[in-house]
């Protein structure tokens, strides 16, 4: 296969095979999110303004479009999947208390928690409401399913935060559950709603879910980054209590005495501490981790989820479909925010 990463791409490059079929979705997102209510009205339109790279949405149709091709049912789908996932970031930053989202304020911050939970209540209505349109079950159980799966590993994290830290087990099965899952359900919804086979929906989500672990992985690297420009505050998942790969592995590797002080630091920063440096507590985890390998070791388990994926997709023929998929999963693995 000829090789397509030798320069970065954009995800503008990457959709170009779906691009009419894209902005049908963004149109249909948008009419799924209009009110006349006039506070759901202002918040609905700051979050479409303040929309994401929609990698989820992309799944959905390259999915569909891989198999037999994109119908009405995949451009719902894929409106359907969007507002979930939406809907549980609305959710979490008011449980994780996350300043910011995308580089701007939470609607938490602009609208406060009880806003918040109520917009997010809102728009999983509106799922309900769009998946009872589609009028496919197996779609419904796939949708329905992740939202259990989004749940679960949102508790999942704050029963491990009880204690900060887990080991490298617990926090695979969590991001499966937050993450892995949902990448996983746009590809078999996606590939569901255009008819496919047993054979080609087992392989995308496959395919979907190595891809989504390989992503969050990427994500949990980008706290111990120096850069401006990844959307989000650097070591927020310490503050927040969260013990990431980076770090469960550096822990591992140290001596018990040298684990010992990270962990105590580490909590001083998530119990929020008057009396200590954030900055140099903060540096001292980020060289810590560097010190013992800890961001090498958790790429190297991107490439492993990596390679899954790509095996996932041998099941089908070499097309420029199968090639963007797979440029997305090289994206997803190389961006930098």
């Amino acid at each position: 296969m000829r090789r397509f990463f030798e320069t970065m791409l954009s995800i503008n490059e990457i959709r170009r095979p779906i691009e009419e079929d894209f902005h049908i979705f963004e149109r249909s997102y948008e009419a799924a999110l209009k009110s006349e209510n006039p506070l759901l009205h202002d918040m609905l339109t700051y979050l479409i303004a303040k929309r994401g790279k929609q990698i989820r949405p992309l799944l959905t149709l390259f999915a569909a479009k891989i198999c037999h091709g994109i119908t009405d049912k995949t451009i719902q789908t894929a409106v359907a999947l969007e507002l979930l996932h939406t809907a549980s970031l609305v959710h979490d930053d008011v449980v994780d208390s996350s300043p910011k989202r995308r580089g701007v304020d939470a609607i938490q911050v602009r609208w406060g928690n009880k806003a918040a939970i109520l917009l997010g209540d809102y728009m999983l209505s509106r799922v309900i409401n769009i998946v009872a349109n589609i009028r496919n079950i197996k779609i419904l159980n796939i949708i329905s399913d992740l939202g259990s799966s989004l749940a679960s590993g949102e508790l999942l994290q704050l029963h491990a935060n009880s204690s900060m830290w887990i080991e490298e087990e617990q926090y695979y099965h969590v991001i499966e559950n937050k993450t892995a899952k949902l990448f996983a359900a746009c590809m078999e919804a996606g590939a569901e709603s255009s008819c496919a086979s047993m054979r080609q929906i087992t392989a995308l989500r496959t395919f979907g879910l190595h891809l989504g672990m390989c992503f969050q992985i990427k994500d949990d690297i980008f706290d111990y980054s120096d850069s401006e420009d990844i959307g989000k505050p650097t070591m927020n998942d310490i503050r927040d209590g969260k013990a990431t790969l980076p770090l469960i592995i550096a822990l591992k590797r140290a001596s018990k005495e040298e684990a010992e002080h990270i962990r105590s630091i580490a909590e001083e920063l998530a119990n929020h501490s008057q009396h200590i440096n954030k900055d140099i507590i903060e540096q001292e985890i980020k060289s810590f981790v560097l010190r013992f390998d800890g961001i090498r070791y958790a790429y190297q388990q991107i490439k492993w989820h990596q390679k899954r994926a790509i095996e996932a997709l041998q099941v089908f023929h070499d097309s420029p479909i199968k090639q963007h998929l797979l440029m997305l999963l090289e994206y997803a693995i190389n961006r930098i925010q």
